[in-house]
């Protein structure tokens, strides 16, 4: 690289649970510079789920936060030229990528539904997610199935 990395910036945590993961989640959410709309979504999305739920002793927050867990990979393929041929090769994934995934493909999923408002769309895919059902798991799924079938490439990793 020419220039060195660009240094992390710090994410305010948002107002109602003071967590910054909501914040990072929020701002995938997020068109057209529109956060306080997205904050709105996010807010009623959880208040469906809070009434929809069917474990009583579970918050819709730390519901949230299972299907972001449910929907996270673990390995991915990338890749790779060895000699002419271009290789799929199974790679470990960092944590915040990890993260960076599961918001990116419940959002991206949640916006295919077929619901009236983005809050309940994101509410179905939320609950779908947590009992690992739904899009954004069948793609974790995928991911892994791809990986798993290119294990025999695993000895090219760099």
């Amino acid at each position: 690289m020419r220039k060195r990395a660009a240094k992390k910036r710090p994410l305010l945590p948002d107002p109602k649970f003071n967590d910054q993961l909501v914040t990072r989640f929020v701002n995938n959410l997020m068109w057209d510079g529109k956060k306080s709309t997205a904050f709105k979504v996010f807010y009623d999305a959880l208040e469906i789920v809070e009434t929809k739920k069917q474990d009583a002793e579970k918050t819709a927050l730390e519901i949230w936060k299972d299907a972001l867990t449910n929907v996270m990979p673990h390995v991915e393929v990338r890749s790779r030229r060895v000699g002419g041929a271009t290789f799929q090769i199974p790679m470990q994934i960092r944590p915040d990528r990890k993260i960076s995934y599961a918001i990116k493909w419940m959002i991206l999923y949640a916006r295919r539904r077929n619901e009236k408002s983005m809050a309940g769309k994101l509410a179905s895919e939320i609950l779908a997610a947590a009992k690992e059902e739904g899009a954004a798991v069948k793609k974790r799924m995928d991911t892994h199935k791809m990986a798993d079938a290119n294990k025999a490439f695993s000895h090219f990793r760099f």
